[in-house]
């Protein structure tokens, strides 16, 4: 049976490949083929990928990055699609459900919703409670340096608070559009936002969303 993660990484190789090298995203100034790039950086080459959290390392980082920028994009791809090498981690099943589910289905939506005329994706109810899963354990540290306090909660009532703080923002909507907000893609994310009119302008605006 293929995994969350399976799925999303071949999903996101396919979209790469219809849309083309230079297509934009919704990761700042990245085209298609710079998101294609650290896809396969973060999982290829664990010696620069240290530098997407560690600021020490963002030099080394950028020069792997650059390297592999310049690579044939449809290299790019066949890489993304192969998988990770294996020897490592992200070739072991589980660490590549537990890391990738959600760093694939950012991205793949990174690229669908900064097309014209995208339309959100229908998710079966349990990839939707995976996203969830994932959610409730890494929304403290999504949510860590916003300005407001900040409550997650799904259609059901199930909530996860990502910043406790005063005010507070309450943000509804399914896991998968709830996790595309808590990593900092809130203009793209179908959601409903309520409280304190400044506090939800100030989370809108906020760079601290996400890792």
């Amino acid at each position: 049976m293929s995994t969350h993660a399976k799925r999303e990484r071949l999903l996101l190789a396919d979209l790469l490949e219809t849309t083309g090298p230079d297509a934009p995203t919704l990761c700042e100034d990245w085209t298609t083929r710079d998101l294609a790039a650290h896809v396969v950086v973060r999982e290829r080459r664990p010696d620069a990928a240290g530098g997407i959290l560690v600021k020490q390392l963002a030099p080394r980082l950028e020069r792997v990055m650059a390297e592999y920028t310049a690579k044939p994009y449809e290299e790019l791809i066949q890489l993304i699609r192969t998988g990770p090498p294996r020897f490592s981690p992200f070739s072991l099943k589980q660490v590549d459900e537990l890391s990738n589910t959600v760093e694939f289905y950012v991205h793949t939506e990174d690229v669908r919703r900064a097309q014209p005329e995208w339309t959100p994706r229908e998710l079966d109810p349990v990839f939707q409670d995976a996203l969830w899963s994932r959610l409730e354990r890494s929304a403290r540290l999504l949510g860590r340096g916003v300005p407001t306090g900040l409550v997650l909660r799904r259609p059901d009532g199930r909530t996860v608070v990502a910043h406790r703080g005063a005010p507070v923002v309450t943000v509804t909507g399914e896991p998968s559009e709830l996790v595309l907000f808590a990593y900092g893609r809130q203009s793209a994310a179908k959601v409903e936002v309520d409280g304190d009119e400044n506090a939800i302008a100030k989370l809108r605006e906020t760079k601290q969303l996400g890792i």
